[in-house]
């Protein structure tokens, strides 16, 4: 059975690569989506990426209507500021993983608060790129077979 998974991603994260390297690593966003995919097996990825809080809005809601079995979602900086994030996230019926490449609490305090965690199923956070795709096959796992 083919479920649909769908790999969110906030402002900046267009500049993995090139962005802070050492926080952020190497890996380009294009490495990023080829490595969920690869995960994915046979389950579907639909992947995005955007600078602007109401296109991601409009991707849960479409990921809400479409049923999309999972939502994998790393906001950046939308995590700790953005109330219609969090409020299009808590009408989503399924699993919720919130991903950050950090470990966000080990930085600065203004980075310790996320809003998304209290409607996240699971939080993935410091393992780098590979988050992505720790975060694809735990998101298998909680939809079960």
């Amino acid at each position: 059975m083919t479920r649909t998974i769908a790999v969110l991603n906030g402002p900046n994260l267009n500049r993995l690569g090139k962005r802070e390297p050492e926080i952020y690593g190497h890996t380009t966003l294009a490495e990023v989506e080829a490595m969920c995919r690869d995960a994915a097996g046979e389950d579907m990825i639909l992947f995005h990426q955007t600078n602007y809080e109401g296109q991601l809005v409009e991707w849960i809601h479409e990921a809400t209507d479409s049923a999309a079995d999972g939502i994998i979602i790393n906001p950046a900086g939308l995590t700790f500021t953005s109330i219609p994030v969090l409020d299009a996230l808590k009408m989503f019926p399924g699993p919720i993983i919130e991903l950050h490449i950090s470990n966000i609490h080990r930085r600065e305090p203004i980075y310790h608060r996320s809003l998304v965690s209290s409607v996240a199923t699971a939080v993935v956070a410091g393992l780098g790129a590979r988050g992505y795709s720790t975060a694809v096959r735990c998101m298998r796992d909680l939809l079960g077979d």
